[in-house]
C-alpha cells in the first residue's frame, strides 16, 4: 500500500471542494456558488487496493479584507508544503486572472503542480487550448488535466495520474475512513451551507455555524449548532418570518447529516450575534482557526 498527501489550491469558487466530494464519491466539504464557502482544511481520503491518498481541500486564495480572510489565506498557503503533489485548480470558462498569477509566483519547483482546469463543460475545445496555452507560459507544470468536477468527467484519469507520485509506502487511515473531520465538525458546516444556499449578497460572509452539542446514541444523534452572525438585523434575517428560514435549514442540514451518518439526526439551531467576530482574534481562536501558528 502507498500513501501520500495532496493539497487542492486555487483562487474561491474554482470547484476545488466540488471536486474533492468528486474524488471520494460521498459529500463531505460544503459547497455553493458563493466565493470563499471553505473556511477550514478538509481532508478527503481516498483509498483502494493500492493507494491511500490524502485529499486536502483548502479556502480559496484571495485578497484579504479582515483578519478571517488574512487567517483563511494563511491556512491555504500552510497547506502546500510538505506534501507529494498540487493540484492548482482554475476555472477555465473565467481563464487566466490576477489571482491566479499571484498564486502560481508561489510555486517552486520543489514539489510538482498539476495545472486542473476544471468546468470544461463550459468552453470549447479551442478555448481549452487557449487557456493551457496562458497557463503552461507561466509555470512548467508537472502535469495538465482538463476536468469537470461537477458532472465527474475524467476524475479517474486525475486521481490515476496522481498515483504516479506517491511513493510512500504504508497507511494513515483504517481503509472505510473518508475524511478527518470529525462529524461534530461536519454538522455545523452541512449547516453553514444551507445558509449559503438559502440567503443573498453579503449576508453568508457574515455568518459561521459552531456545533456545542454532538451526543451520539444507538439510533439517534442530537445535536446543538449555533449561527454566529454580526449584526442584530442579520439575525433577524436568519430567523425568518415565523422562524421559516430557520426550519428550512435546519430540515435540509439534517437530511445531509443523516446520509452521511445513517442514523436518524435532531438538529437544534440557535442563532446568536458577536458583533465584528471576522476580525476578534478570541473568537477565531474559538472557531477553530488556531492551527499551524496561523496568528505568528
Amino acid at each position: 500500500m502507498k500513501s501520500g498527501f495532496v493539497s487542492l489550491i486555487g483562487r474561491p469558487n474554482v470547484g476545488k471542494s466540488t471536486l474533492l466530494n468528486a474524488i471520494i464519491n460521498q459529500k463531505i466539504a460544503i459547497t455553493s456558488d458563493k466565493p470563499q464557502t471553505t473556511r477550514n482544511v478538509i481532508q478527503g481520503i481516498y483509498t483502494d487496493d493500492e493507494y491511500q491518498i490524502v485529499f486536502i481541500d483548502t479556502p480559496g486564495i484571495h485578497k484579504p479584507i479582515n483578519k478571517l480572510g488574512k487567517v483563511l489565506n494563511k491556512e491555504a498557503q500552510a497547506e502546500t508544503k510538505d506534501v507529494d503533489a498540487i493540484l492548482f485548480l482554475v476555472d477555465g470558462s473565467t481563464g487566466l486572472g490576477e489571482g491566479d498569477k499571484r498564486i502560481i509566483s508561489t510555486f517552486t519547483s520543489d514539489q510538482p503542480v498539476f495545472l486542473v482546469i476544471n468546468k470544461i463543460d463550459k468552453i470549447t475545445k479551442d478555448q481549452l487550448l487557449k487557456v493551457i496555452t496562458d497557463y503552461k507560459d507561466l509555470f512548467d507544470f508537472a502535469e495538465i488535466i482538463p476536468i469537470s468536477a461537477a458532472g465527474k468527467n475524467n476524475i479517474d484519469e486525475l486521481i490515476n495520474t496522481v498515483k504516479k507520485y506517491i511513493t510512500e509506502v504504508g497507511m494513515y487511515f483504517s481503509p472505510d475512513e473518508i475524511t478527518s473531520s470529525s462529524m461534530s465538525f461536519l454538522a455545523s458546516e452541512f449547516v453553514r451551507e444551507k445558509l449559503f444556499r438559502l440567503t443573498e449578497e453579503e449576508i453568508p460572509h457574515t455568518i459561521t455555524c459552531v456545533t456545542t452539542k454532538f451526543e451520539e446514541k444507538k439510533d439517534l444523534i442530537e445535536i446543538n449548532v449555533d449561527i454566529i452572525v454580526d449584526r442584530d438585523n442579520i439575525k433577524k434575517i436568519i430567523i425568518g418570518k415565523q422562524g421559516s428560514l430557520l426550519k428550512t435549514v435546519g430540515i435540509q442540514a439534517r437530511h445531509d447529516i443523516e446520509m452521511l451518518t445513517g442514523k436518524k439526526v435532531y438538529l437544534e439551531l440557535y442563532v446568536k450575534t458577536v458583533k465584528n467576530w471576522r476580525d476578534k482574534e478570541k473568537y477565531l481562536h474559538e472557531l477553530g482557526f488556531n492551527e499551524k501558528d496561523l496568528f505568528i
